[in-house]
């Protein structure tokens, strides 16, 4: 086709919904003309949102489901595109942790979000909302994007999911005693899971935990790697293997380190006992 623009979906989520879209119309033989007319819109819409010039808004992506037979896929994935109380390259790193065959995750403080339960995500989301950094709706969005987050990562096949904590992460209470506790069967329940690994780096660790932030490491379905790190401002997705290999080695440390998987479990049923 003359003048076709060609689409990158590494460019961020609203390249990649764009690319998808035209794959999935490719795929049905359609004119953007004959899409747009089963959606309900213009084909110079279709065009926009294919390439980028316009977003897709939730009723949008849904009208695409509908079409392609495609469950909610392009609705949780049009919310990255919009989705603007996140940090900058959290939503292309959670596009490329949805296709990942392995995922690596430590987190300090917070359990990470494929693990937190709603009420326990409502309360960070809720509190941003009070201090004025989001808006209500913006928590709300929030919120939904990170159950869209981890619907993709229990897919079937499922990833294999690594996830070392600080020990922090138990024992920061968030919410009340009963969003806690739920909070903290939530992660005996992912420890029971044939593809997870749960460990606790206990305090006793002090200088030898290698990582003092966010660090989330990926193997791609072609084994390549990329790593996504965060400072309070902003999020950082590397695909440099001089940089990532560094982190995949610390993490392999922090491993060796942190207790097993059975004294995790012992931990966390030890800490409930205080809160129920």
């Amino acid at each position: 086709m003359v003048n076709r623009k060609q689409l990158d979906p590494e460019d961020g989520p609203q390249a990649a919904f764009g690319a998808r879209l035209r794959m999935k119309r490719d795929a049905r033989g359609w004119t953007q003309d004959e899409l747009a007319e089963r959606i309900g819109c213009t084909g110079s819409h279709i065009s926009a949102v294919e390439t980028g010039r316009r977003p897709p808004t939730r009723r949008f992506a849904a009208s695409v489901d509908r079409v392609f037979d495609t469950g909610d896929q392009f609705e949780r994935q049009s919310m990255a595109v919009r989705q603007t109380a996140l940090l900058e390259g959290f939503p292309e790193y959670v596009a490329h942790e949805g296709r990942a065959a392995e995922v690596r995750l430590f987190e300090s403080g917070v359990i990470p979000g494929p693990l937190q339960t709603r009420d326990y995500a409502c309360e960070f989301a809720n509190t941003a909302a009070e201090r004025g950094d989001i808006t209500p709706e913006q928590a709300t969005e929030r919120v939904d994007y990170l159950i869209g987050r981890q619907a993709a990562l229990f897919r079937t096949p499922p990833p294999l999911i690594f996830v070392v904590l600080d020990e922090s992460c138990i024992r920061r209470p968030i919410g009340g005693p009963d969003v806690m506790d739920a909070q903290l069967v939530r992660l005996l329940e992912f420890a029971e899971l044939p593809n997870s690994w749960l460990q606790i780096a206990p305090y006793s660790m002090g200088a030898r935990r290698p990582f003092n932030r966010v660090v989330h490491l990926l193997t791609m379905p072609d084994r390549s790697l990329m790593s996504y790190v965060e400072s309070q401002t902003q999020g950082y997705l590397d695909r440099e293997l001089s940089s990532v290999l560094p982190l995949v080695r610390n993490y392999h440390q922090l491993q060796i380190a942190a207790v097993s998987q059975a004294e995790s479990v012992a931990m966390i049923e030890e800490l409930r006992k205080g809160i129920v």
